[in-house]
């Protein structure tokens, strides 16, 4: 990959593409103003953040207490590990889909067939494996490589025809869509097989305690030398860097948070394996975003086109990979959602799906104004959504008021990213 692609230095990236967590430009101009790293108060930072409109995953998190605290008082059942457990298995399908929706809107673009195509991926394995008899393995790849071209050949007509994405992905909703229904056939339902490997992924859990403390100790100790690492090479390039106390307190707070949900996890049947895969495509694709030269070509061309295409970067090649990465990913979470119900019908991928896992990566923190998010984002905002979805079947309350309780709150994480950007405005970094 030629170095030509990228600028050496982004103005914008650091405002916009810095993530949730990062050292931002408000934090910078404090260290010049004669604030040492070492002597940050974190709580300054957060009051300097909040002013400055950078609050990063905080209003989410606050959020998800919230909607816990107030299910968890009206039904004693929400917060038990049984609950709590099922809903890390429910989140993976949307939260694979969301994942995806995230690499598209940091474009600043959207796609609105990931729900058709996530439908179709599975309607493809069910009829490769159960009506032609091939083995699952070979069936859920060439299933996954199935959303991969799809991705692809409508990233080409966005890049290079110059089709809107809103055009070219409404035609793929209404298009894979019939796809689907013609490969099901008359039956419209196909049957997985229960003791198979698809229907594994959301059936399968590791029941030695062993394994979810292990995940909530390895994940802690990887950020905390990661963090570290990262402050070492930041001072050694003489760049401001993340004051030590901060990293502790996130190190803590992490350390917590992983082991007591370990503990939860472990209560009811133990670590499941759906959950597992999640996060490991959860971390690498966020190491994909932030720590490589790809992940900042799509920070830059969300950023501005006209400034990304005059450093020379390849425009049409990353908005083609984008959303063949949106296709994979729909694809992926297609196939975890027919493993939940050992199933592939006329009904998958529609319903509220699309928009659940774009209500996530926006609820979660991602603008729609592109330039800004990370996949976190997905984690964070299908957790808000299935967290409302779970509290309201417990409740035994319509599904009506689920809807409309998850669009008063999409509505309310689009207000603070509007209201975030104006304030951006107001201190000189949009």
């Amino acid at each position: 990959m030629s170095r030509t692609w990228m600028p050496r230095k982004q103005p914008r990236t650091g405002a916009r593409g810095a993530g949730a967590g990062a050292v931002t430009d408000a934090d910078r101009r404090q260290l010049a103003a004669g604030g040492g790293a070492g002597g940050q108060n974190p709580l300054e930072i957060l009051k300097r953040r909040f002013h400055s409109g950078e609050l990063g995953s905080v209003p989410v998190i606050l959020g998800l207490l919230v909607v816990w605290i107030i299910f968890e008082s009206l039904n004693e059942n929400f917060l038990s590990p049984r609950n709590l457990s099922n809903l890390s298995v429910d989140i993976v399908g949307p939260g694979m889909i969301s994942i995806g929706v995230v690499f598209v809107l940091l474009l600043g673009e959207i796609d609105l067939s990931v729900g058709s195509v996530s439908g179709l991926a599975a309607a493809v394995f069910a009829v490769l494996s159960v009506n032609h008899g091939m083995p699952e393995a070979p069936a859920l790849l060439l299933a996954v490589l199935g959303g991969t071209l799809i991705g692809a050949v409508q990233g080409f007509f966005l890049a290079k025809v110059g089709v809107p994405a809103f055009v070219v992905t409404l035609a793929g909703l209404l298009g894979w869509n019939g796809l689907m229904l013609y490969l099901l056939g008359a039956s419209g339902t196909v049957n997985l097989d229960e003791n198979g490997l698809v229907a594994g992924l959301t059936s399968h859990y590791f029941t030695n305690v062993a394994a979810a403390y292990g995940l909530a100790a390895l994940g802690t100790a990887a950020f905390l030398l990661a963090s570290y690492r990262d402050v070492r090479r930041r001072r050694a390039a003489g760049v401001p860097a993340r004051p030590m106390s901060e990293i502790v307190l996130r190190t803590a707070v992490l350390a917590v948070v992983s082991l007591a949900a370990a503990w939860v996890l472990n209560q009811f049947l133990g670590l499941p394996l759906a959950l597992l895969i999640f996060l490991v495509m959860l971390v690498g694709l966020d190491h994909v975003l932030r720590r490589t030269p790809y992940g900042r070509m799509i920070f830059a061309l969300g950023g501005s086109v006209e400034a990304a295409r005059r450093t020379g970067l390849h425009v049409s090649l990353v908005r083609i990979s984008v959303f063949m990465i949106s296709g994979t990913m729909a694809a992926i979470g297609g196939l975890f959602l027919a493993s939940r119900v050992t199933s592939a019908s006329q009904t998958s991928g529609s319903g509220n799906l699309l928009m659940d896992a774009i209500a996530a990566a926006v609820i979660g923190g991602t603008s729609l104004f592109g330039g800004r998010g990370r996949t976190w984002s997905a984690l964070l905002g299908v957790l808000v959504i299935q967290s409302i979805a779970s509290g309201v079947a417990l409740m035994g309350i319509q599904t009506a008021v689920q809807f409309m309780i998850t669009g008063g709150v999409l509505l309310i994480a689009v207000v603070i990213d509007s209201l975030s950007r104006r304030a951006q405005r107001a201190h000189g970094r949009v």
